[in-house]
């Protein structure tokens, strides 16, 4: 893709002599080139009413709390701050100036509008969320003609304890702002909000932004499906089988589930039956700053014969990146062509490379992507597959402690009875605990969010009140009495207590 040259995009969005654009940013110069693909009018936005609604989710609230108090030390001031959801929705607007609201109501830049790159063309909080990046778009560098007396700096915002993209933080104001401080505000409330997003969820443990693996390399292996698995669920084996049949096939197949249900080992389980002598290719989406350097490590490998390659995450990754993926297996595996039109496969061939995704579901798919997967694997969460629990559980203490770990009886059921919220993925994290922790897994070496089923969010002083009855119960030889008399509570206090939280410690 070319989008800098003569009789292109520049002269078409009135900059005249196409060679000063080559100052624009790379990453302005690609969202202008998707603008047109989406086929954005370039004389004025045209986006569509979707109303508002989000009213009571944690982002927005915490985002409107956030942008309410900086309003009101900026009231003065020409700008307005704005609150969009992850769709490039705005969810709010404040601003003390009247002329510069009337004139964004004149362009939709309002609540209850979209204004992401699909709807809206080059523009800050829809390259923001895009690329998912602090973004500042300025006069000139708007796609529409009608958004060039603005400039617009949006910080996207993560929630902190999933990683999931919410939102950003938008603030815009008049072209003659080159706009610098306001990106720096924009990132000071972006972070504030995620800040007090934590902080509201009442103790759950922020995820580190992904750093993801630049690739890793799994060399082929002599006997099939070694080192994995083999007796588990049949919701499991029929998706392997599905998979694994439509990889042999030289099909493209994506693996679509939740966060931490096992999507990517499911595919590696899959290509190992489909070329067992083939090495496969895993790579996953780092944070955006990094995507460039991360296509250019792995992505000369894809081409290459006896290779299966695997990567995750796809939605995750900023819009451009996925176009750029998009052409790299188009022009280098022989999966349909650059700007997704079917043609006759090159894939059939024994050697020729095997090409896999995974994504949280077909709608969060990129669009160029979704258009060269021939296969979908719905892959269950571990909620749904309690079968696979036990066996998975030994599995990872076998792992862990390089020999054979036993669960006790109370241990088996507790970890049968959780409904892992966190899928394979929490399971593999506190199994792998408990086995450091004994010889003999038992409830003691559980945490209590394994031995409570209580699906609603505890409180602080909840969630101590709970750990603190979970550590005195699980103690070796411990009465009910014994620890009644610890806890200060009476046995009737802690019957009652064990069913609040749904625990399932019950002493004799």
């Amino acid at each position: 893709m070319e989008p800098v040259q003569d009789g292109g995009l520049p002269q078409r969005l009135g900059l005249g002599d196409p060679h000063p654009a080559l100052s624009v940013p790379q990453r302005v110069l690609r969202s202008w080139q998707r603008s047109e693909d989406y086929g954005v009018s370039l004389d004025a936005v045209e986006p569509v009413f979707t109303g508002t609604g989000h009213e009571d989710s944690l982002f927005h609230q915490c985002g409107r709390e956030v942008l309410t108090g900086l309003h009101q030390t900026l009231a003065d001031e020409p700008i307005s701050l704005m609150l969009t959801d992850a769709d490039g929705l705005v969810l709010n607007r404040l601003s003390g100036d009247t002329s510069l609201l009337r004139a964004l109501d004149a362009v939709h830049l309002a609540p209850g509008f979209a204004f992401s790159e699909r709807e809206a063309g080059t523009n800050g909080l829809g390259l923001a969320l895009a690329d998912r990046m602090p973004t500042l778009v300025h006069a000139e560098e708007h796609y529409s003609l009608s958004l060039r007396t603005y400039t617009c700096a949006a910080v996207p915002v993560l929630d902190p304890a999933t990683g999931r993209l919410e939102g950003a933080v938008n603030i815009t104001t008049w072209s003659r702002s080159k706009g610098d401080l306001l990106l720096a505000l924009a990132q000071s409330a972006a972070g504030t909000t995620a800040a007090l997003m934590l902080a509201r969820s009442r103790g759950q443990v922020s995820r580190a932004a992904p750093r993801g693996q630049v690739f890793r390399v799994e060399t082929a292996r002599l006997e099939p499906g070694s080192g994995t698995l083999a007796e588990l669920s049949t919701a499991w084996t029929d998706a392997v089988d599905l998979a694994a049949a439509a990889l042999r096939d030289g099909r493209v197949v994506a693996a679509l589930g939740e966060h931490g249900s096992g999507r990517a080992t499911l595919l590696a389980q899959a290509m190992r039956r489909a070329r067992p002598r083939d090495r496969i290719l895993s790579a996953s989406a780092p944070v955006p700053q990094d995507v460039e350097v991360w296509l250019s490590l792995w992505a000369p490998e894809i081409g290459k014969p006896h290779t299966g390659v695997l990567v995750c995450d796809v939605d995750e990754l900023p819009t451009w990146a996925a176009g750029s993926l998009r052409d790299l297996v188009s022009t280098r595996a022989g999966v349909g062509d650059p700007v997704g039109r079917d043609v006759p496969s090159t894939a059939t061939s024994s050697t020729s490379p095997t090409w896999a995704l995974t994504a949280e579901s077909l709608g969060a798919l990129p669009a160029g992507l979704a258009a060269l997967v021939d296969t979908v694997v719905e892959v269950p969460p571990l909620r749904d597959r309690a079968d696979d629990v036990l066996p998975l559980a030994r599995h990872v203490a076998g792992r862990a402690r390089g020999r054979s770990v036993p669960f006790t009886a109370a241990a088996e059921r507790a970890l049968t009875s959780c409904g892992w919220p966190g899928n394979v993925d929490q399971l593999v994290r506190v199994v792998r605990q408990a086995a450091g922790r004994a010889d003999v897994v038992d409830t003691m070496h559980l945490p209590s969010e394994v031995l409570s089923g209580s699906g609603r969010r505890l409180t602080r002083i909840e969630a101590f009140e709970r750990e603190e009855i979970v550590r005195c119960l699980t103690r070796p030889g411990v009465t009910m009495r014994e620890a009644a008399t610890e806890l200060g509570m009476s046995r009737a206090t802690i019957y009652r207590k064990l069913a609040q939280y749904d625990l399932h410690l019950l002493k004799d």
